[in-house]
Protein backbone atom coordinates (compact mmCIF):
# COMPACT_ATOMS: atom_id res chain seq x y z
CA UNK A 1 0.00 0.00 0.00
CA UNK A 2 0.86 3.39 -1.07
CA UNK A 3 -0.59 6.39 -0.11
CA UNK A 4 0.15 10.40 -1.61
CA UNK A 5 0.99 12.56 1.11
CA UNK A 6 1.55 16.45 0.84
CA UNK A 7 3.36 18.76 3.52
CA UNK A 8 3.73 22.65 3.67
CA UNK A 9 6.24 22.41 6.05
CA UNK A 10 9.20 24.62 5.21
CA UNK A 11 11.36 24.16 8.56
CA UNK A 12 12.06 21.13 11.39
CA UNK A 13 9.41 20.72 13.90
CA UNK A 14 10.74 21.74 17.74
CA UNK A 15 9.29 19.76 20.23
CA UNK A 16 8.89 20.61 24.31
CA UNK A 17 7.64 18.66 27.55
CA UNK A 18 3.40 19.21 26.38
CA UNK A 19 4.26 17.17 23.04
CA UNK A 20 5.02 14.48 25.17
CA UNK A 21 2.40 11.33 25.78
CA UNK A 22 1.02 10.28 29.77
CA UNK A 23 3.46 7.86 29.65
CA UNK A 24 6.68 10.31 28.69
CA UNK A 25 6.85 9.31 25.48
CA UNK A 26 6.87 11.18 22.12
CA UNK A 27 3.91 9.45 19.14
CA UNK A 28 5.28 10.85 15.57
CA UNK A 29 2.65 10.58 12.80
CA UNK A 30 4.36 8.50 9.66
CA UNK A 31 1.39 7.69 8.07
CA UNK A 32 0.84 11.41 6.92
CA UNK A 33 -2.80 11.92 8.01
CA UNK A 34 -2.85 13.37 11.21
CA UNK A 35 -4.41 17.07 11.70
CA UNK A 36 -1.68 17.52 14.45
CA UNK A 37 0.73 16.51 12.59
CA UNK A 38 4.27 15.86 12.85
CA UNK A 39 2.57 14.42 16.29
CA UNK A 40 0.21 11.14 15.73
CA UNK A 41 -3.46 11.68 16.36
CA UNK A 42 -4.79 8.43 15.72
CA UNK A 43 -5.71 8.86 11.92
CA UNK A 44 -3.63 6.01 11.02
CA UNK A 45 -6.35 3.52 11.86
CA UNK A 46 -8.18 4.76 8.72
CA UNK A 47 -5.26 2.74 6.94
CA UNK A 48 -6.05 -0.74 8.70
CA UNK A 49 -7.39 -2.42 5.45
CA UNK A 50 -5.51 -0.64 2.52
CA UNK A 51 -4.73 -3.33 -0.03
CA UNK A 52 -1.26 -4.37 -1.09
CA UNK A 53 0.15 -2.30 -4.32
CA UNK A 54 -3.20 0.16 -4.43
CA UNK A 55 -1.68 3.99 -3.73
CA UNK A 56 -4.78 5.93 -2.01
CA UNK A 57 -5.29 9.54 -1.43
CA UNK A 58 -7.31 10.84 1.49
CA UNK A 59 -9.18 14.08 1.71
CA UNK A 60 -8.84 16.52 4.26
CA UNK A 61 -10.97 15.31 6.69
CA UNK A 62 -8.70 12.00 6.66
CA UNK A 63 -11.47 9.55 6.38
CA UNK A 64 -12.62 9.61 2.89
CA UNK A 65 -10.18 8.27 0.55
CA UNK A 66 -10.22 6.93 -3.17
CA UNK A 67 -7.78 4.95 -5.29
CA UNK A 68 -4.79 6.52 -7.34
CA UNK A 69 -4.74 5.22 -10.69
CA UNK A 70 -1.85 6.36 -11.85
CA UNK A 71 0.85 9.53 -10.72
CA UNK A 72 2.06 11.95 -13.21
CA UNK A 73 4.89 14.05 -12.00
CA UNK A 74 5.43 17.37 -13.59
CA UNK A 75 8.32 19.03 -15.15
CA UNK A 76 9.14 21.91 -13.32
Amino acid sequence: MAREVRHEATAPAVFDESDLAEDGKLFICRCGLSSEGPLCDGSHRATEDEAEGVVYRYDADGESRRIVEALELSEE
